[in-house]
């Protein structure tokens, strides 16, 4: 199975989401829906970013390091 580190755009704020899931589409369409308290407030969400992993851990390992201190500067370049 395939796993995906994603990141999201606010269209309506300035704001950004980063996740994982190893459905991006359907993981989408529930951000928009409103199905996740934390991006309920920011719809719509557009996707502008993803990556692909062979496991669920990497996409997890990836996606606490762009959320960490030492991963900043690299999320900067990449939104």
């Amino acid at each position: 199975m395939q796993y995906f580190l994603y990141i999201l755009k606010s269209v309506s704020h300035n704001r950004y989401y980063i996740g994982q899931t190893s459905n991006l589409q359907e993981r989408l369409k529930r951000h928009n829906r409103g199905d996740n308290k934390s991006t309920k407030p920011y719809t719509p969400w557009k996707l502008i970013y993803s990556e692909s992993f062979h496991s669920r851990a990497e996409a997890v390992k990836r996606e606490s390091f762009l959320k960490s201190p030492s991963g900043w500067i690299e999320l900067q370049n990449i939104i």
